[in-house]
């Protein structure tokens, strides 16, 4: 029996007149925001090259679209410039993991134990609201100029606020919730498992999704201080050497990564979502 393709419609879907007419009124306005969004990023880059080639600007401080353009073709070339990205992303991801298990690990322990958690909540504030850039200097004296300063570093910038931010959530899970399981004969355990930890996974992957900028902020404050590769590496070694180039270029890729890494975890939200929904 041979199938053929046939296109649902909204009517066979179920969707009622005004369900259809809400529908078609919401693509428009996303469809007028994307619109709206290319013309300003296009306006921006055409502005700049203008700018630059007329010499309103100098071009050789801020550079232009299309010097970044041959810089990334040149690097691109020797594969030097792939090199330094897949540093940055490689630092990024594992100070993003150990950020998400450590925050995890120490918010369930917050939990279990109200007298620790009322005893380190003041210095767990105190440590979220300390500038880290400080704190790189005196990681390097402690632990070297190397790749472990980098990640210690990227993690100090994001570790503390997913702790206070996911044990917030867990104290704040329904009461009735609790006294079910505790009716039906369950332990601390069962509760942590079966309500706390389940109840939270949308907190949980929010915090991911600020974390994993974070991460990237950090592991690039620390490629300042401590790096031999990276795309940090490249703008303070840019800077140093006067190739603003490399400087803006390196910035420019980094917008694009740290877009890429929020765009990846907003996939896997929606995926969470929508199999939520089906349950």
């Amino acid at each position: 029996m041979k199938l053929t393709k046939k296109s649902v419609t909204s009517e066979e879907l179920g969707f009622s007149p005004s369900h259809q007419k809400y529908l078609l009124k919401y693509i428009a306005k996303m469809r007028t925001i994307r619109f709206y969004q290319l013309i300003i990023i296009v306006s921006f880059i055409a502005l700049w090259e203008i700018t630059t080639r007329l010499s309103i600007v100098n071009s050789f401080i801020f550079s232009s679209p299309s010097r970044v353009v041959k810089t990334f073709m040149e690097m691109a070339a020797d594969g030097s410039i792939f090199y330094h990205i897949g540093i940055t992303l490689l630092e990024t991801f594992i100070s993003f993991s150990l950020v998400i298990v450590i925050g995890l690990l120490v918010a369930v322990l917050l939990w279990w134990n109200d007298t620790i958690a009322k005893i380190l909540e003041p210095y767990l504030v105190v440590l979220n609201s300390l500038p880290k850039s400080a704190l790189a200097p005196v990681f390097i004296v402690w632990l070297g100029n190397n790749v472990k300063t980098i990640i210690v570093a990227a993690i100090s910038v994001a570790v503390f606020g997913s702790i206070i931010t996911l044990y917030t959530d867990f104290a704040n899970i329904e009461e009735d919730k609790i006294k079910l399981i505790r009716t039906l004969g369950g332990n601390k355990r069962d509760v942590l498992l079966k309500v706390v930890i389940p109840s939270n996974i949308p907190s949980l992957i929010s915090v991911m999704k600020v974390n994993i900028g974070l991460s990237l902020v950090g592991v690039i404050i620390g490629e300042f201080l401590a790096a031999k590769a990276g795309l940090g590496y490249l703008i303070i070694y840019g800077s140093q050497v006067f190739k603003l180039d490399w400087v803006i270029m390196s910035i420019v890729i980094l917008c694009f990564v740290a877009t890429g890494l929020y765009q990846l975890l907003a996939f896997f939200e929606k995926k969470y979502a929508g199999r939520s929904e089906m349950r």
